[in-house]
């Protein structure tokens, strides 16, 4: 999914901050790596050698995270409408370029499944309008939430990134019906003018 987020000045997303130097440094792609990293260390969703979906990858650096971390018998799933930065790549990789509500997409995934954490930093192609681009924003969040539901295992876990103002209730409600844990959270390394947060849900029924 595209990670096009203009509904602040140019110049905000341009200049280089603390997160997205670091983020070069260490070999990622993108700056949004520490939003994974902050809630896998608050939360504890990545497991050694788990199998991992990762919806709307690119550019990839939660892709390049988990790789990183999920030990020798891990793998991790990506799919985006985009392709990865060439950087991106590892012998435990499946990546799938297309639209992850087309049946064919859901097919190939479902048979790399089931999964022990589904992650989706995914956001939509804004307008610059906040009530469009919620709408738009709570649509990615109804389909990660098929996918964490339909295609997880037993005690797996799941994120998914929101727009602020977006009903977090009422999609709270249905992953507590999930999850024995379900919460919102909004990892330091947002941008302080960012109008993103997650919701996290721990332990799939």
């Amino acid at each position: 999914m595209r990670r096009n987020i203009s509904v602040m000045p140019a110049n905000s997303y341009e200049k280089p901050d603390y997160w997205s130097q670091k983020a070069f440094s260490e070999g990622y792609p993108a700056r949004s790596v520490y939003k994974l990293k902050e809630m896998d260390e608050k939360f504890g969703m990545i497991k050694k050698n788990c199998n991992v979906l990762d919806l709307g990858a690119a550019p990839g650096s939660w892709t390049t995270f988990l790789l990183r971390n999920l030990g020798e018998g891990g793998s991790v799933t990506s799919c985006d409408l985009n392709p990865l930065s060439k950087s991106v790549r590892g012998d435990k990789l499946f990546f799938l370029q297309g639209d992850l509500n087309d049946p064919g997409i859901r097919k190939q995934i479902k048979e790399r499944g089931p999964f022990d954490l589904v992650v989706c930093d995914a956001a939509p192609l804004t307008t610059g309008n906040r009530i469009v681009d919620t709408a738009r924003s709570e649509q990615l969040v109804e389909m990660a939430i098929w996918y964490g539901e339909t295609m997880l295992k037993k005690g797996g876990n799941f994120c998914v990134k929101i727009f602020q103002n977006g009903d977090q209730q009422k999609f709270l409600k249905k992953m507590r019906e999930l999850f024995t844990l379900a919460k919102g959270f909004k990892p330091e390394a947002c941008r302080s003018e960012s109008f993103e947060t997650f919701l996290v849900g721990i332990g799939r029924k």
